[in-house]
């Protein structure tokens, strides 16, 4: 999961950034804390306001559509 957390903070902020950084630890920790299902529809929102191209976006939709599709097993809270 964290390999498409990193891939998707790419999209918005380059490899080097310690921007990228904190944008993927915040959603870790997020979905640390149980809410998966929360982290992928802000992703997602998130790319419509630089109006990014579905191929520039790709790496966040990706992202998204794992955590949707694991919610169930990404109960980190619960463990």
């Amino acid at each position: 999961m964290i390999e498409y957390l990193w891939k998707a903070a790419f999209v918005f902020y380059s490899q080097t950034s310690t921007q990228a950084e904190a944008w993927e630890s915040k959603r870790f920790q997020l979905i640390l804390e149980g809410k998966s299902s929360s982290v992928a529809p802000g992703m997602r929102r998130s790319t419509t306001l630089p109006k990014l191209t579905p191929q520039e976006r790709k790496p966040v939709d990706t992202c998204a559509r794992y955590l949707l599709n694991n919610a169930k097993y990404l109960k980190y809270d619960d463990y």
